[in-house]
């Protein structure tokens, strides 16, 4: 039997359709033609290339091709039909093979394989083929570089020097210049690499921008952690002329949320509201996870009610809400519902169940979703779980069991984990944690031997367990290595604006206003504390 048919009506042929008996007669493979030695004309195998769907016909083809020489002439074709089919990322590698295959294959098969290589699992596929092109000696056009630099993107941030030179290339190309989506797509590559500072630069050089190149460097400013930037940027953007998409402001709800914004937060979702724009999921999620962070949980809860349909990331928003915020029976309950509702949950979800695990003091159930989320959902933790576990068992007083499970971790531990370990010891100090103190103490110094913090945690732990010579030489060390302990920063929200106090800073507008007003209260409340029975005693007598 054939595997596939040779001559298949096609859509496109106007011509009646043949009778089954008459296709059925037409049926045949190469393999089939081979064994009664029958010539294939390369009109036959195009017929064949055009009726392949499955992997073992292409493979078939692409030998024939080979052996019969006609893989100059007739590859192009089999790799256009591999890449046509709905399934086309199924036979990916296959194609990759068939154009690597190729003796001298152009650019625009190049650029025809690498949108599916840069959006598949393995994106590192299509950063290699950008390098077998440059190799090849062809010159990259504008639908080139946007797929390439959506990959790096993804490889982010060890592809951060192949995006440079990408770069370079872009603007002696003049392609920088000329194509906006080409300065689109490095904008968010720079982003991903956590290279703000040259993602913005190119967007300040563009000399045409639209809603995208816009919404683009807003995302960086937050994914960078820069969300006040992102709202100058935001008032910017308004001043020339742009309308804000829905897009928009689900950026600028996230940075409204970052910040802990609240009165930014309703504003961005009143301007949703009065521009009448379409309440997607992705944005109705946004709003639900800003008032979750802004602390407005019950304005969250109605929101998260309400909505018609919810994907894993609202689940996700709401228990993290409610985590946050100290609800942890509600965090709990909403994952039982979140179950029953048939929806698996995420990374995202376990961090907000272990995160109300650690506050409430929930050990057994903390233990309980960490080793659900590897064995029921096959979710591998990521380092946050391991810190968020440690902070679980740290903060309940399980010290030795904390450190036995950061010494049974499988992955290597990082400063993090030992630093959410170090500050459980710091709130339950006491001379029998000094142990574990010094272990802690040396691996985490190791890892970060220049970080001041680490050095103040530690001699404060030995200040209040009473080892003042290890206080001492913590503070000798920091001192000899010219480190400085890092000022104490606060900031708060008043009339849409953030107010950042430094410690030790009196320059701020306010300062002294603000120092009598802390005075006056200091008078009161020492004015109203309550008596303080020995005292009364003492004074009696």
């Amino acid at each position: 039997m054939g595997l596939y048919a040779v001559m298949r009506p096609n859509s496109m042929n106007l011509s009646p359709p043949l009778p089954p008996e008459a296709v059925k007669r037409k049926r045949t493979s190469v393999e089939h033609l081979h064994g009664k030695g029958m010539a294939t004309s390369p009109a036959t195998v195009r017929a064949l290339i055009a009726a392949a769907t499955a992997a073992p016909q292409f493979r078939q083809l692409h030998a024939h091709l080979v052996t019969s020489g006609r893989l100059s002439s007739l590859g192009p074709a089999l790799l256009r039909r591999l890449i046509s089919l709905p399934s086309s990322h199924l036979h990916l590698p296959l194609a990759h093979r068939l154009l690597l295959s190729l003796p001298s294959a152009s650019l625009d098969l190049f650029n025809l394989l690498l949108p599916p290589l840069a959006s598949s699992p393995d994106p590192s596929a299509a950063a290699d083929l950008f390098l077998r092109l440059r190799r090849e000696g062809l010159r990259s056009d504008a639908h080139t570089l946007p797929h390439v630099l959506k990959a790096l993107a993804r490889l982010a941030p060890g592809s951060h020097p192949l995006v440079a030179s990408t770069h370079a290339e872009a603007v002696k190309s003049g392609l920088l210049r000329a194509v906006v989506y080409v300065a689109n797509a490095l904008m968010a590559a720079y982003s991903a690499c956590g290279h703000l500072t040259r993602a913005m630069q190119v967007f300040d050089e563009m000399t045409r921008r639209t809603l995208v190149s816009w919404n683009t460097a807003l995302t960086a400013c937050t994914d960078n952690d820069r969300h006040d930037r992102c709202v100058g940027l935001f008032a910017e953007m308004v001043e020339a002329g742009f309308e804000p998409d829905p897009t928009t402001f689900v950026v600028m709800l996230s940075a409204a949320a970052e910040l802990g914004n609240l009165a930014l937060g309703k504003w961005a979702h009143g301007q949703v509201v009065s521009r009448r724009l379409d309440m997607t999921l992705q944005l109705a999620t946004a709003v639900v996870n800003m008032y979750a962070k802004c602390g407005a949980v019950s304005y969250a809860s109605r929101l998260f009610e309400r909505m018609t349909a919810r994907n894993v990331w609202t689940w996700s928003a709401m228990i993290v809400g409610y985590s946050q915020n100290g609800m942890a029976r509600e965090a709990l309950e909403l994952f039982d519902r979140m179950k029953r509702a048939s929806v698996a949950p995420n990374y995202v979800t376990f961090l907000g169940l272990l995160c109300a695990c650690s506050h409430a003091g929930l050990v057994d159930e903390g233990h309980r979703f960490f080793y659900e989320m590897q064995d029921v959902y096959g979710i591998k933790p990521m380092m946050t779980h391991y810190s968020a576990m440690v902070d679980v068992l740290g903060r309940n007083g399980r010290l030795q069991e904390a450190y036995d499970f950061v010494m049974d971790m499988p992955v290597k531990v990082d400063p993090v984990v030992w630093r959410t370990l170090l500050s459980a010891c710091q709130l339950h100090c006491s001379k029998d944690c000094i142990d574990i103190v010094d272990k802690v103490e040396k691996r985490l110094l190791e890892l970060e031997p220049r970080r001041s913090g680490n050095y103040v945690m530690v001699a404060n732990i030995y200040s209040d367990i009473g080892s003042w010579d290890k206080a001492a030489k913590a503070r000798r060390v920091m001192r000899e290595g010219g480190m400085k302990k890092m000022a104490g920063e606060s900031c708060i929200e008043v009339g849409g604006l953030i107010h950042r106090f430094i410690s030790g800073d009196d320059s701020c507008p306010g300062f002294e206003g603000a120092c009598r007003i802390l005075h006056h209260l200091n008078l009161n409340m020492r004015k109203w504390e309550p008596a303080d029975k020995l005292s009364l005693i003492d004074a009696d007598q």
